[in-house]
């Protein structure tokens, strides 16, 4: 459970964060590059400037998250993506 923690600049690239509980954490600039995200829980972080380059986002929940300047290119999967607050 990684609910509203520090994790800026943090370096996750090619993790298994699947179904992981990242609500209202700090992930700006962090690398998330082909880590699979799906199933998580990213409602209401921070993910400004983060690389999400060839991520898994299958039914992840961004609502209310601030993905400003965020890198979602070559996304592997985004079906079911929840942006909505």
């Amino acid at each position: 459970d990684l609910f509203r923690a520090d994790l800026s600049g943090a370096n996750f690239s090619g993790a298994n964060l699947s179904g992981a509980n990242l609500s209202g954490a700090d992930l700006s600039r962090a690398d998330l590059s082909r880590a699979n995200l799906s199933r998580a829980d990213l409602s209401g972080t921070d993910l400004s400037g983060a690389n999400f380059s060839g991520a898994d986002l299958s039914r992840a929940d961004l609502s209310g998250a601030n993905f400003s300047g965020a890198n979602f290119s070559d996304l592997v999967k985004a079906l079911g993506v929840n942006i909505i607050d």
